[in-house]
């Protein structure tokens, strides 16, 4: 087997359990269900992963590296704290609505009976937190103040801004709002402290 096909193959399996995930649940995900729908074996799967936690896993692990590239991007682009704090909020925010199955997995799926989640795969999954504490931090730090609690501020501030994704993509918010002046709104009051 080449290493594009490979590759090819490891993208079909990823691909197949993102959506067994989403329209059935970790609880229902399975090697067997993923091979039928690959049209592929058992056995060739456990090539690629050892079960599917570490499948499940992998599909956080991508996810993640979308996110925090996202985050790199705006960070590296020259800009004042306060910009780069509004543009990765909104980057969370379509992030999150533009890949509903990848933020799923990520931030709502509950997998019971899971192994523990690594510690290497957890701290990165985690990484655009500290992106954002540091972007908290220089905000505060060009206002002449300091933050006593960085990470706790930007948890707070993700809780706010995946409140608004999650209740988006469930389809949880009244009709008669306006979508994009809801998002606009919630990044400006939870951003403003900051700014």
């Amino acid at each position: 087997m080449t290493n594009e096909s490979e590759k090819n193959h490891r993208r079909a399996i990823l691909d197949a359990a993102r959506q067994i995930l989403i329209q059935d649940g970790y609880k229902n995900l399975s090697m067997r269900k993923i091979a039928r729908q690959i049209g592929g074996s058992q056995g060739t799967i456990y090539l690629y992963f050892q079960n599917k936690d570490a499948i499940f896993y992998a599909l956080i692990d991508e996810g993640s590296e979308k996110l925090y590239g996202l985050y790199e991007t705006i960070l590296n682009t020259p800009a004042e704290p306060q910009e780069h704090l509004t543009r990765i909020c909104q980057a969370y925010i379509n992030f999150g609505l533009e890949n509903p199955s990848y933020y799923e997995i990520m931030h709502i799926t509950l997998p019971m009976m899971t192994e523990r989640f690594p510690k290497e795969q957890y701290r990165r999954a985690r990484r655009f937190l500290e992106l954002t504490a540091q972007t908290l931090q220089t905000c505060a730090a060009q206002k002449g103040e300091t933050l006593s609690e960085p990470y706790l501020e930007a948890t707070l501030l993700w809780a706010t801004m995946h409140g608004v994704v999650s209740l988006i993509i469930a389809q949880r918010i009244d009709i008669r709002l306006d979508r994009e002046r809801l998002i606009e709104q919630t990044i400006h009051r939870a951003t403003s402290h900051y700014l």
